[in-house]
């Protein structure tokens, strides 16, 4: 099927993202270059491996060649743990967390190790925990549309198994090929088309999550409506492997689209974006799959850096608007009467639309190149926040005028159909001045418009000490008390979040 080979390639694109950032260069160690203080943890013993060793067996008990683990996707933060350990069970992942629990040995959480925000790799010495073993699905019930699958199962794998059945997993990221499902909703990942499924908060139905004692917790449902009590699910989407460990997971797909459409448009101003916006929520409705902006700093960055051409240049914006329904004609005739609207008031002012596979998949390059654009200028602050929409692009203004030609450029880009923005600034080389004129003045100037500092990456390592400007100091007291219940040793991804 057309999305089908859409997958396919971009999983191509994936891996070719991924060997681009692999050439930034390897970090100093994050303990030695940002000063943090070790928690009192214990070291690991001859005898913790051969416990360990007794569980999962010596070939899935790593201490060699581990500098993959340590280092997160973009190359900054960068852990020295020297042991990785990879479960084949829930059974092994409770023996392994009651174990370090007893001993207060520290345990970091990994899944397919995408995180910008430092969250999947260690600060010091904590032991690696990695999921990729728990990679099963489980079943698929094409009449419900409910899938079940363990917590290591890649997201492309299982929305391809799920496409044989004409549904489709509610959630596409840049990292398809290659992030976990457990990581994704350890995250709350956002994603492309929020838009129009919503976040995992409402499709995830059910999880099964091994806490810091090593109790399980069968949390496990196959109903959308399940009223019975507290919905503890819900404390573990979004924690970041804080508060437990998900093994697995039960999530709601949904119908395989039978008819997409892209269209490519240029505007004169971000006001004109907003009026957009508005426009495809009206005109195209229940279609609607995806609404994204980039800015012309970024679409340049993807010029400059890749082997990719846009079939429109010279506005200062541009968006993406995807629709997906089930009537090829029905889907085209309304986008194409939302773009005629559109120009006829002059807030469109050129744009195409596409509808075949190539065509389709070239536009999106233009987008999922963004990010890893701005890096190949030679480094890059990058911020994922969530603001009004009315004052969704005026901060990249802002940082421009503040950080001058200390940037190579400055750009944002994101999912305008979620309030989503991703601002980056790029610089020849990491720039401890450029970087002191960013944060944290970013943050603050977030926190003035009432914004969020993580719109759906995460808090991880990397933004802990921000998280202030976004959750009230009850909040975060009440945070720190439900972790201080669940694991009352903090062995559970320490110095992330809140630590």
């Amino acid at each position: 099927m057309l999305v089908g080979r859409i997958i396919k390639q971009q999983a191509v694109l994936t891996k070719q993202i991924c060997r681009a950032y692999s050439a930034v260069g390897i970090p100093e160690l994050t303990q030695d270059r940002l000063n943090v203080k070790r928690d009192d943890y214990a070291t690991l013993k001859d005898g913790d491996i051969t416990f360990f060793q007794s569980i999962v067996g010596s070939r899935y008990t790593l201490q060699e060649d581990l500098q993959a683990y340590n280092l997160d996707f973009y190359y900054t933060v960068r852990g020295n743990s020297k042991l990785v350990l990879k479960p084949g069970s829930t059974q092994e992942v409770s023996a392994i967390l009651k174990y370090c629990n007893e001993r207060k040995l520290a345990v970091c959480p990994q899944g397919g190790n995408t995180s910008v925000v430092g969250a999947s790799v260690p600060v010091f010495d904590e032991i690696v925990l990695s999921l990729a073993r728990l990679n099963k699905i489980i079943n698929i019930d094409e009449m419900t549309g409910i899938a079940t699958c363990e917590a290591g199962c890649i997201l492309e794998n299982l929305d391809n198994k799920a496409r044989e059945l004409d549904l489709i997993i509610p959630l596409d990221l840049g990292g398809r090929s290659s992030c976990h499902l457990g990581g994704n909703i350890s995250t709350n990942a956002g994603g492309l088309r929020v838009v129009r499924y919503g976040n995992l908060h409402g499709n995830v139905l059910g999880l099964e999550v091994v806490l810091a004692n090593g109790e399980v917790m069968d949390l496990m449902s196959d109903f959308k409506k399940d009223n019975t009590g507290y919905h503890l699910k819900h404390l573990f989407i979004g924690a970041e492997g804080t508060l437990g460990i998900v093994t697995k997971l039960s999530i709601l797909c949904a119908p395989l689209p039978q008819a997409q459409h892209l269209a490519f448009i240029g505007l004169p101003s971000f006001n004109d974006v907003l009026k957009t916006f508005k426009s495809a929520r009206s005109n195209l409705g229940e279609i609607l799959s995806a609404c994204e902006m980039i800015d012309a700093p970024t679409l340049q960055a993807s010029l400059d850096h890749f082997e990719v051409s846009s079939p429109i240049n010279g506005f200062p914006f541009y968006m993406l608007i995807e629709t997906s329904g089930s009537n090829w004609q029905h889907d085209l005739a309304k986008i194409n009467n939302f773009i005629e609207i559109g120009m006829e008031k002059g807030e469109i002012v050129d744009g195409t639309i596409a509808s075949e596979l190539g065509k389709m998949q070239e536009i999106w390059k233009l987008r999922e190149l963004a990010a890893m654009s701005f890096g190949k200028d030679g480094y890059c602050f990058y911020y994922d926040l969530s603001l009004p929409l009315r004052k969704f692009y005026d901060i990249v203004d802002v940082v421009k005028d503040r950080v001058g030609s200390l940037a190579t450029r400055v750009g944002g880009f994101g999912h305008l159909g979620d309030s989503n923005l991703h601002l980056n600034v790029s610089c020849p080389k990491y720039s401890p001045e450029l970087y002191q004129k960013l944060e944290p003045f970013v943050y603050e100037y977030i926190h003035k418009l009432k914004g969020s500092v993580s719109a759906e990456h995460g808090i991880g390592f990397l933004k802990k000490n921000y998280l202030k400007f976004s959750k009230s100091p009850q909040a975060i007291q009440m945070m720190k008390d439900i972790k201080m219940q669940l694991d009352p040793k903090g062995i559970l991804n320490p110095y992330k979040v809140l630590q």
